[in-house]
């Protein structure tokens, strides 16, 4: 009987889970995304869920499988939530990928290297779309977004594994491990796991730290050597094939590591240099020479890879405190990792690859703001680092044994005859002064703000179903070469036959044009929509959530784009074609 009962705050936080979404109603959401929505009883599932583990992983009579399960079960609340209380999938991006997807169904390629348009990016990088394409086919349903809510939840699951395998490198400390797996869960807030390439390129790069990590350096004849690169070449290769960035991370990472004695071996570093290079220099060159000048215009401008730009600084109550509150966590994490760092001194050196993998992306800065998103992805990529010495800061002081036999095959000192038939045991040291009340409060407060920080911009973020339905109306009657304009480009399906049809999001022009259209909307959208030639049509759409997306990213705010709509409506150039409790479509009328 004891030995089930972590099986009593697991079962009753999911529980309380289970409740909570299913008295959650998520049709008005405010400033606050969907943490103002939640019911209560959610909160008070992650409270449970947190002491629970928090209990369960520092008994060293539990096994193993306990904190596993913990595990889980945080990442089904935190990333299954959403999938389950919205009836449509989240994000204007995810929308945008699908569109790629069906584009290489029904044509059988994307677009070619001499279009290097909004969209033709990706016929240099395809190896996502090309492996969605094969899923949906494998799957038999009609596109990717039967699935791809659901994908936030698959894609974080995918990160176990070769986190586990990274961290059990270092140390066999089981509280140490899982508390830094709950740590990572919970500071990756950044939301690079929706069904997007780096979703997967992200897991591939924790591969290959796995197998660089556990596997490189170690004896075992040349022919073990030769499997091991050749699993890494695959890996690699997957990674170039779909991501920009990734393989950047993964060199910068790799080569802060060749510099350590314990993993000097170039081999995994000019592996993927190589792929990369080849990748590179033939497939993607198309898109890197139209883009190198300010790619080189970038390097070392540390400033302005840094700061947001127009449209990119949150305003209003909720979307300020949301993001104080992603400010907050990720601070918070790196603080603990750097305590870990100067209190656990056995465990620093033990762990020094770990210190160096969460330190190479901080580089990256230098190279590319990366349309802004670069102190976003540095954070991601510097977690699995952070996450474990941040765990060893809330526990107590620990060596973090290795076994002898895996010191031997690293060269260590060899171990006594009766040293190897004995495995260290969990440490039974006191705990720190503080450390039974402040630390399980740490913990708690990172997981509760991990929910503002993920899901505190999903006013903008979901599209209910009458957006949905409105922009394929739209959709289903554009004649090919027709033009779609609107305020920006978050709204689903914004993507939709992009082969065919060509969009403008005019916030996204110069602030001097957006000023202008504030000033006369209907004239200058008009002409701005003259040069659409029969029978293609010019289509001006407006939705709730493009208006969201203005207003909390400080752009134009909801009296101005309702003046812009009330003006195309008063108009005579522009006919009314649909209009629901979403949004609204007008066509420019044909000059008479």
């Amino acid at each position: 009987m004891a030995a089930a009962w972590p099986a009593v705050p697991l079962l009753a936080a999911l529980a309380l889970w289970v409740y909570a979404v299913r008295h959650t109603d998520v049709s008005a959401l405010d400033d606050y995304g969907l943490v103002s929505a939640l019911h209560p009883t959610f909160w008070a599932g992650l409270a449970v869920l947190t002491a629970g583990f928090w209990f369960t992983v520092r008994d060293p009579r539990r096994r193993a499988g306990w904190p596993a399960a913990y595990v889980l079960g945080l990442l089904v609340i935190e990333r299954a939530t959403q999938a389950v209380l919205y009836p449509t999938p989240l994000y204007a991006w995810a929308w945008k990928h699908d569109a790629v997807i069906d584009h290489l169904l029904t044509s059988g390629g994307l677009q070619s290297a001499d279009r290097l348009g909004d969209m033709a990016v990706y016929d240099q990088w395809p190896g996502f779309f090309a492996a969605q394409a094969a899923l949906v086919r494998l799957l038999g349903v009609d596109n990717a977004a039967m699935y791809m809510a659901w994908w936030p939840l698959v894609s974080s699951v995918l990160l176990l594994l070769p986190l586990l395998l990274i961290y059990r490198t270092f140390t066999e400390d089981r509280r140490l491990i899982w508390t830094a797996m709950w740590l990572f869960c919970v500071g990756n807030w950044v939301g690079q796991d929706y069904f997007s390439p780096q979703s997967v390129a992200f897991a591939l790069h924790l591969g290959v730290l796995a197998v660089v990590l556990r596997r490189y350096g170690r004896p075992g004849g040349r022919q073990r050597q030769a499997v091991w690169t050749v699993l890494l070449s695959v890996l690699v290769i997957a990674i170039v094939v779909s991501h920009q960035l990734t393989p950047g991370m993964l060199v910068v990472t790799l080569l802060a590591l060749a510099f350590t004695r314990r993993h000097r071996d170039w081999v995994p570093l000019v592996t993927t240099v190589v792929i990369f290079l080849a990748w590179c220099l033939t497939a993607a060159l198309p898109f890197l020479s139209a883009a190198m000048p300010d790619m080189i215009r970038s390097v070392g401008d540390i400033g302005a890879n840094v700061e947001t730009g127009y449209g990119s600084t949150p305003t209003g109550t909720g979307a300020v405190a949301t993001s104080w509150a992603a400010r907050l966590l990720s601070g918070s994490v790196l603080l603990l990792a750097l305590a870990g760092v100067l209190r656990q001194r056995a465990l620093r050196q033990r762990a020094l690859p770990l210190l160096l993998v969460a330190a190479a992306p901080l580089p990256m800065f230098v190279a590319s703001s990366y349309g802004s998103e670069m102190i976003f992805r540095v954070l991601m990529f510097m977690l699995p680092g952070a996450a474990f010495f941040a765990a060893a800061a809330l526990l107590p002081r620990v060596p973090a044994p290795i076994t002898d036999a895996r010191e031997t095959e690293r060269g260590g000192p060899p171990a006594t005859a009766g040293a190897q038939r004995r495995r260290s045991p969990l440490p039974s040291l006191p705990p720190l002064r503080y450390a039974a009340w402040l630390s399980p409060l740490v913990l708690l407060a990172g997981t509760l703000a991990f929910v503002p920080s993920y899901s505190g911009k999903d006013r903008v973020n979901y599209f209910p179903p009458g957006e949905v339905a409105l922009v394929r109306q739209l959709f289903d009657q554009a004649p090919d070469d027709s033009l779609v304009v609107a305020a920006n480009r978050n709204y689903p399906l914004a993507y939709e036959q992009y082969w065919r049809v060509d969009h403008y999001w005019f916030l996204e022009d110069t602030r001097a044009h957006v000023d202008d259209i504030v000033r006369d909307p209907a004239a200058v959208l008009a002409r701005d929509m003259a040069g659409v030639e029969a029978p293609a049509r010019a289509y001006f759409l407006l939705t709730q959530r493009q208006v969201a997306n203005s207003e909390m990213n400080g752009q134009l705010n909801t009296a101005q784009l309702r003046r812009v709509r009330e003006s195309v409506a008063d108009s005579p150039r522009f006919e009314r074609v649909a209009r629901n409790s979403a949004g609204v479509l007008y066509v420019l009328k044909p000059a008479s």
